[in-house]
């Protein structure tokens, strides 16, 4: 490693740290990694090597007209090591991009490991450098010692502990024949969308909700289930059932107060969904915090009525995740924006966002602009008109509700300047097309100072 080149420190390495560690040397930096695997290791990870995929081998869609799959387009053409691995160790899953687990993460560690301009250091880091550019990407199993400097030193008291998460839906997918906007009592502005649900409707719903599959819980995420006893916010709208027939209709789904327009009348039961961004692109299924498997809630909640062709932009979930309040903490190329010290820089999990690809591109993005500045270079921030731009702006800005972490998806880009026929696949093109255009200018600007930035894996 250069001794010459300005230095920055990168804690963790999984598919964020290693992402953010690359990204910063092909702006000009050296970088000392820290991992504290294979001295220490979480409850999730078992291997000694880097970015190791704990869960699912598969990075969902590779489509360009699926959030995620453009994300990944754009991060191939920022020469992501994260993709560049995906790609060259992939195995047959259709449109999905699945990988070998083993191979890839033994593809992205000699990549990070035959760098030059790396250097690992081994082992926990309990306090970060004040005087160095930091990059601290250590994932939503944060160590106890590190959350609790982050929490104390730092004063981040916005480190949660996120029990569930309720579903979020595409308002263009919704069917506005059936819902339709009130608030209860018609006080104030009609800020929600009501779903109504007739005796039938709702008893068909019930017994559904109830013989629903539950997701496994993972050992680590074994606290989480025992916290539900206390946490009744978070309470999985499947518990709620088993407590009794009408524990929802005087829960969550209460209809007091909700005239159907058709009728005139309460309904009896209705489901509300509430508003997650100012344009009313995406909503979020108000008390549907669960913790039922993928298939069992598109199976489940479309028997909603409205939501039969509902799509899901993020569906419901139940783990442990620590991560940040980022609205206000963050900015949008993930620096901390209130720190006494040298400029300190979060990727992956803990600043909101959800899923592998979408912290690797967090990482990417923190990387490059903890690179730059090391190089004495202005930080870049993405347009949210790409993916890359639109998850760090919602990282920093947030929703009109309380801030839960996302999964890339189109609710959260900037709007297209023009209407777009031929259905959500057109649109959705359209999207692609217009960041992948600006992706071409990006990259021109951000175009590595040399050639070699990493080792080939051998």
């Amino acid at each position: 490693m250069s001794d010459k080149k300005p230095l920055v420190h990168v804690i963790g390495a999984g598919l964020a740290g290693c992402e953010a560690a690359l990204a910063a040397v092909r702006q000009g930096a050296s970088v000392v990694l820290h991992e504290m695997k294979p001295e220490k290791y979480t409850p999730a990870h078992h291997a000694p090597s880097f970015a190791e995929l704990v869960c699912s081998n598969s990075l969902r869609s590779d489509a360009r007209t699926n959030a995620v799959g453009l994300l990944k387009e754009e991060m191939r053409r920022l020469h992501s090591v994260v993709l560049e691995a995906a790609d060259a160790t992939r195995v047959p899953a259709g449109s999905a991009l699945a990988v070998d687990r083993v191979l890839f993460s033994d593809y992205v560690t000699r990549a990070v490991k035959n760098c030059p301009d790396i250097r690992v250091e081994p082992g926990e880091v309990k306090e970060l450098p004040r005087d160095e550019i930091t990059v601290v990407a250590t994932g939503p199993l944060t160590s106890d010692g590190l959350a609790s400097y982050l929490s104390g030193e730092l004063g981040l008291a916005g480190l949660h502990f996120f029990d569930a998460a309720a579903p979020i839906v595409d308002g263009a997918s919704l069917d506005y024949d059936i819902v339709y906007a009130a608030s209860r009592w018609d006080r104030g502005d009609a800020d929600y969308l009501n779903c109504p649900m007739n005796e039938v409707q709702y008893r068909a719903f019930y017994e559904a909700l109830l013989s629903a599959k539950e997701a496994p819980l993972h050992d680590f995420d074994s606290d989480s289930q025992k916290d539900l006893t206390v946490f009744e916010g978070c309470m999985p709208v499947e518990v709620m059932a088993r407590r009794g027939y009408d524990t929802l209709r005087f829960g969550p789904m209460k209809p007091v107060g909700l005239r159907d327009p058709r009728t005139g009348r309460e309904a009896y039961a209705v489901v509300q969904l509430r508003k997650e961004n100012a344009k009313g692109s995406m909503y979020n299924l108000v008390g549907f915090q669960t913790h039922l498997t993928f298939p069992e809630q598109r199976r489940v909640f479309g028997l909603i009525p409205g939501l039969e062709n509902a799509e899901f932009l993020r569906y419901g979930v139940m783990h442990r995740n620590t991560y940040l309040s980022s609205p206000g903490v963050l900015s949008p190329t993930y620096r901390l924006l209130k720190r006494d010290g040298a400029p300190l820089y979060f990727a992956g999990q803990m600043t909101g966002v959800e899923g592998y690809v979408e912290s690797a591109g967090s990482g990417l993005v923190a990387g490059t602009n903890a690179g730059r500045l090391a190089a004495g270079l202005e930080e870049y921030v993405f347009p949210d008109s790409t993916m890359l731009g639109a998850m760090a702006y919602y990282v920093s800005r947030g929703t009109t509700g309380p801030f839960q972490p996302m999964n890339a998806n189109f609710g959260i880009i900037a709007p297209l300047d023009r209407k777009v026929k031929g259905g959500k696949n057109a649109r959705n093109e359209a999207y692609a097309c217009r960041a992948l255009e600006q992706m071409e200018k990006i990259r021109a600007e951000l175009e590595p100072s040399g050639e070699g930035t990493h080792g080939e894996p051998d």
